[in-house]
């Protein structure tokens, strides 16, 4: 375990993401990710947007949706982790636990009942080391999100949602195909290349 440690901290100190968002004052190496999905797709994230961040923790997403929705958007972002505060006032952050059964709902009283642009999750599992359980796990929380979204997301709204490439990540590609006009998958550069982590990208939801 400590060698293993020993192994990862390695690699981040060569992290070339890690190290640019530490010069950057980002929570996370993760804030690239969207940065560079929304620059390649400029019609996913747009000024003024509302936007829904689950499993938010530790911020770094939130830093990079503002850069792009500009004060005059908003974001909610939710984790079952608590989120160092921002001193923003159009960012808002609480604790919940996407899974829950009545997570949607929660959120919705959040906001009194309006619902938001775009939707995104980068929520990750703990993860097991053994690839089919991971898989699994990763599955069910993407389905998680899916179902908050289909309940808080307006039509004609977007969707971003982590998988990892595996036979699940089909199932819920057909899945989504059924309430998005369009379905795309990425992998930004940001993603280390030995992650199987993979971004589907879902445009203009049918409701």
């Amino acid at each position: 375990m400590v060698k293993k440690s020993k192994i990862w901290l390695e690699k981040r100190r060569k992290d070339q993401f890690h190290k640019l968002a530490s010069s950057l004052g980002y929570r996370s190496r993760a804030a690239f990710k969207i940065l560079q999905i929304a620059e390649k797709n400029p019609f996913f994230l747009k000024k003024g947007d509302k936007v829904l961040d689950l499993g938010a923790a530790p911020g770094g997403w939130i830093q990079a949706i503002r850069e792009i929705v500009g004060d005059e958007g908003f974001i909610y972002g939710v984790d079952i982790k608590p989120i160092e505060p921002f001193n923003l006032n159009n960012v808002k952050t609480e604790v919940l636990d996407l899974t829950s059964e009545n997570a949607a709902f929660k959120i919705l009283e959040l906001t009194n009942g309006e619902k938001f642009d775009v939707i995104v999750s980068d929520a990750s599992p703990k993860f097991s080391g053994i690839s089919e359980l991971d898989a699994y796990r990763q599955y069910y929380l993407a389905k998680k999100a899916f179902e908050i979204a289909e309940k808080t997301l307006k039509k004609g709204g977007n969707f971003l949602v982590k998988m990892l490439q595996s036979k699940e990540l089909k199932f819920l590609e057909e899945e989504l195909k059924h309430k998005f006009k369009k379905i795309k998958m990425i992998k930004p550069l940001a993603s280390r290349k030995e992650s199987s982590e993979i971004y589907i990208l879902c445009l203009n939801f049918t409701g």
